[in-house]
């Protein structure tokens, strides 16, 4: 989905326009990915989405997402409580392993996986209490399937991200996340 004025607008559009029926996993990524995993594997990790209770499943989360809202907190890392791996291409290619892969509460958002009728009962439009257009929409769309009472999870999904995803520099960043934290009972965990 290419020029789009948001990047909630851009899944939202997709996922409008693609004509899936409610089983159907649709897949909501980057377009900075290169998928490492043969089909086999790739087929394999996303069986998950099958079962009823699963919501969305993707690369890398946390077991628990703390009041400060960072999927990522070196702290919660420490501790275990991030699973999956990404490798990534900047500076050289080298892998970021988060922890073993299973449940979590929230995912990082360059790769998502889930059945339509699971994206439409989160609903993909841009919350009215976000100002930025292209910030913690993952948080946003996996915690709220957390809390609707799915199960998401970190699955072996190998792929190479183009970037490193650093944007918490962005004022919109930091504007999201204060009105995620506002708007969302924090922690966590699973």
């Amino acid at each position: 989905m290419a020029n789009q004025t948001s990047i909630f607008e851009a899944y939202k559009k997709g996922l409008d326009s693609c004509d899936a029926d409610p089983e159907d996993i649709v897949i909501l990524c980057h377009d900075d990915l290169e998928m490492l995993s043969s089909k086999a594997e790739f087929i394999a990790a996303l069986s998950i989405c099958i079962d009823k209770k699963t919501g969305v499943v993707g690369a890398a989360g946390t077991t628990y997402l703390g009041r400060d809202a960072v999927w990522w907190n070196q702290e919660r890392w420490a501790e275990g409580k991030h699973r999956g791996m990404v490798n990534h291409r900047e500076p050289k290619v080298h892998s970021t392993q988060y922890g073993p892969h299973g449940p979590v509460v929230a995912l990082d958002g360059l790769f998502l996986a889930a059945r339509k009728e699971v994206w439409d009962h989160i609903c993909l439009d841009k919350p009215s209490y976000f100002e930025g257009n292209w910030d913690f929409y993952d948080i946003h769309y996996t915690s709220r399937s957390h809390l609707l009472g799915y199960r998401n999870y970190a699955v072996p999904v190998e792929l190479i991200h183009d970037s490193s995803g650093e944007l918490v520099g962005r004022d919109s960043w930091h504007k999201n996340r204060e009105a995620f934290i506002k708007n969302t009972p924090l922690p966590l965990t699973c």
